[in-house]
Order: C-alpha cells, then structure tokens, then sequence
C-alpha cells in the first residue's frame, strides 16, 4: 500500500471463537443463529463502489464511514483507509466487534454492533503513538479455525525494513499507546500481512506465511512445533530450488520448485540484516509481496496459498523495472503435504498479458472455496492504466480463464456536487482509490455469501478526519476518510 494522495500530495460461546478474517478467512464451524440480523445501509456516506456487467445482482449497503456519528461514542471518528479487517460476536453480550486497522493513522479501532448489525459504539485499540509504522493488511486469528490458544488480531508493519507485526487482543482493554504486542520472531520487513494456515493443514503447528512489500519483496514463513506461539519459531524465506531468484522467470502455465530457506537467529536480527541474508540465501526477489490468502474448504486447501505481487515500474509509470512485474500477478504457492518448507509454484494472474486493461497494482486479495478475489491498488498511476480500481474474480477451476472484473470505484466523475465532496483534492487521475480487506461474513451474519469490504477513497478529505484516535501526534496528518460496505451475493 503505498502512493497516497495528500493535500499537497467474532463468535465466543464461553471461549470460542467464530470469526470472519481478513483475506476472506472464514472456518467449519457451524453456522450460528443470528435471527435479529437486519442487513441495510446504515452509513449516511452513499457507496463507493459500483458493480459492473455480469453482477448487477450483487447488493451493496454502507456499513461505516468517517463522516458517521455512532449513538453510544458520539466522538468517536472512523479512520482513514481502513485495510486489514476482523469480524467476531460480541462475547460480553449481544451483537458484533469489527476490527479494523487504518494503516495511514497506525492505529487499530474496534466498532461495536448491536444484534441487528448497526454500528453503535467505537474506540481504539492502538493509536498512531503504539502503531509506530503503517498497518496494512492483517489477520484475525482463533481457536477453531488456526488453534490459536485465544483470538489475536495479527497487523503488520509496513513503514521500512525495521517495521514488525503487532498481536492485538480483539477483546482487551485498549492500551492505545502500547508498543508491547509487537513480535520480533515473525522478522523484520515492510510487512503486508501475516497469514496463519488453518490448524488442520499441518497439526501440532503454527505456520504464518508473511509477505513483504518492497521492490525485493519475500514471502516469508513463521514455523512454530506449539499452536498458537508466536514467540518461539523459526523465521523462513522463499526460493526456488534451482536458486534463481529473478521474478519474471518465471511465467503462468510452470509449476516451479520451491523451498523455504531458515534465516538463522531472525529474532535477535535488524531488518537491513535480515533482507541481506535473501540475497546471500538467494531467495525469491518479487516485486512488492502484499496480501495472503489460503483456499477454504479443507485442511488440505489450506495448503494452497495465493498472495500477489503489486509490481513496480521506472520513475517514468512506463518502462518495467528488469526482473520485476510491472502490471502485477498473483501466484498460487502450494505446499507439500506434510512438509511447509517445500512447494510448486505458479503464476496464475498476470496483468502484463493485457496491460492497463486487466489487473492493475493488485494488493489484497481474498481466496473462498472457489475464486480468487482480486483487489486492486492502482495508485501508482502508470500511463496505460484504463479504468478505476476493479475487484477482480478469478475461478479456481478454470485457472486459464481470464478473471472477470466484478467491483469497480464509482467515482462519479461527471457530478459536481458529489467531487465537491469526495474529491477535495481536484485528482483527475484514474484509480486513485483503492481496496483493503474483503472478508467472508457469512456464518457470522447467517447470511450466505455476505462480504466486508474496505475503502480507502483517498480524494475524500476533511480537516475534521485528522487525528481519529486522539493520539495527539503532530504526525498524524491524514485527512482522509474511509468507508466499509456490506456486499451481499459473491460467489463462494
């Protein structure tokens, strides 16, 4: 996530959990009853974002915007791009918390829901002063579906090579300030995401596959032999096994060997001395790691991983960057049953084969039983782009096909009064909004194919959006808004 515009530039029954994750996690569990659920717009921020041709059937409704005034916090002020995401019943009582980090603002808010699903209340867990770096997309791990010992919010640092991942209690006490939850054994990098593999997939363990977003990015894996600890394991990095590390390589319909590699001691390392060793240990250099996904399904998908590559371009948003996608991918890693440090992996999404016109900078990305759910963050502006910021579907089945755009930004370009509000900062630029997270609600809400999904209209600004969590931080200077919506009838 990066290239923003400024002015001047859960479900507990005792102590279970069912939850909705970022990246579309969702779990086995039984679908709990959830009767007084009445899913409206409750948002006084129309939507912002459209469907296109083909999913005209989709149902789109406002969750939550910065503009909101929420009945039992009436100060309480939504923040700025809101990117990794968590949904859990509420366990003190009746209704729903939403999770959310806004990674401009480095902070973390939980929203409280009432039993019909309306926002009511919010607060912040972590402000911009604990925060330390921008969050990006995150994870909400649990008991039943990761055999985590208790619920923790996993959100990764993406300020520079010394940034690391906070383990956030979705429930706690906020302890805004707080720089303690942060878990230097998960590494050190500019993180987007850190991903544990459902329990089933490799039993008695925890496997967090972690990307990072830098023009040499890695996918890295966090390996623990007890559920749950993020304290103790040992820190991995991709490659190939033929030792090749150069991206564009590799090329869509090759599977391709590939091993994690340990990076000895990465707990007690800085982050310049852990990105040394993926040039001595030859690990894969792709072109901006940002979000993780596993397929749902089974303990054996949650073997098959997708994540993307953003891409990056020369200076001038034209000319590729040698060894380097430019347009974006997503690959499909798939690990060896048994075994998490061996693989296949492939290209499967390449927005090089028709560029400006498919997949543009794809960032998050949410993987069900079936699709790929592909987000894009088209903010570097390249020259050839053609339209503003898509959702992409990809089917699982049918891996040649060409993924269909299915949500796109609906900026309204053409009324005045709407830019008047939305656009304060006069960008003419295509795809200066992007996605966060998209996540699976649908057993939370016993609703079937019932989606989050996040915003980060960077064009809407107010001086009143500055300083959401009352940090106090003269750093804290965004005045962007943010917006989740409800979609109702994706596909699973």
């Amino acid at each position: 996530m990066a290239h923003h515009i400024t002015p001047s530039r859960l479900l507990f029954g005792s102590l279970a959990l069912t939850a909705a994750l970022t990246g579309c996690n969702d779990n086995d569990s039984p679908a709990t009853p959830a009767s007084s659920v009445e899913l409206k717009a409750h948002s006084v921020t129309p939507s912002l974002v459209k469907t296109m041709p083909g999913f005209e059937s989709l149902e789109i409704l406002p969750l939550i915007g910065s503009e909101d005034v929420l009945s039992e916090s009436p100060a309480f002020r939504f923040g700025a791009q809101p990117d990794g995401a968590g949904l859990l019943k509420n366990p003190a009582g009746e209704g729903f918390i939403l999770i959310n980090n806004h990674e401009i603002q480095q902070s973390v808010s939980r929203v409280y829901l009432d039993k019909t699903f309306k926002p009511v209340k919010g607060e912040y867990l972590l402000d911009y002063n604990g925060g330390l770096t921008r969050l990006c997309s995150a994870t909400l791990a649990t008991p039943e579906e990761h055999g985590f010992p208790a619920p923790i919010f996993l959100t990764a640092g993406e300020s520079g090579a010394e940034s690391m991942v906070h383990a956030i209690d979705p429930i706690g006490a906020a302890n805004k300030s707080s720089t303690a939850r942060r878990k230097p054994a998960l590494g050190k990098a500019s993180m987007e995401n850190a991903v544990p593999l459902p329990k089933g997939t490799y039993p008695g363990k925890t496997v967090i596959i972690i990307g990072e977003d830098d023009t040499n990015g890695q996918v890295l894996a966090y390996i623990s032999d007890t559920p749950g600890d993020l304290d103790n394991g040992k820190l991995y990095m991709l490659r190939r096994t033929n030792g090749n590390p150069v991206e564009t390589d590799m090329t869509a319909g090759t599977d391709y060997d590939v091993e994690f590699v340990e990076v000895p001691n990465a707990k007690t390392l800085t982050g310049a001395q852990i990105a040394a060793q993926s040039v001595s240990l030859n690990a894969l250099q792709l072109a901006r790691v940002e979000d993780v996904d596993y397929r749902k399904g089974s303990p054996a998908r949650g073997r098959e991983i997708y994540f993307t590559a953003t891409g990056v371009s020369q200076n001038d948003k034209v000319t590729p960057v040698t060894g380097k996608t430019m347009w974006g991918r997503i690959y499909r890693l798939h690990l060896n049953d048994g075994d998490p440090l061996k693989g296949k992996l492939s290209v499967v999404v390449d927005g090089g084969t028709d560029p400006g016109n498919y997949i543009v900078n794809p960032d998050n990305i949410c993987v069900t039983d079936n699709y790929v759910y592909i987000q894009e963050d088209g903010d570097s502006f390249y020259l050839a782009t053609k339209h503003d910021g898509r959702i992409w579907q990809h089917s699982i089945a049918a891996p040649t096909s060409r993924a269909l755009p299915m949500l796109e930004m609906n900026h309204r370009r053409n009324e005045a009064s709407f830019n008047a509000k939305y656009n304060t900062v006069n960008s003419n630029n295509l795809s200066s909004w992007e996605y966060g997270a998209m996540i699976d609600i649908s057993d939370i809400v016993n609703t079937p194919n019932t989606f989050l999904v996040n915003i980060h209209p960077h064009t809407w600004q107010d001086p009143s959006f500055r300083d959401p969590d009352g940090s106090g931080n003269a750093l804290n200077t965004s005045r962007e808004g943010g917006q989740v919506v409800v979609v109702r009838g994706i596909a699973k």
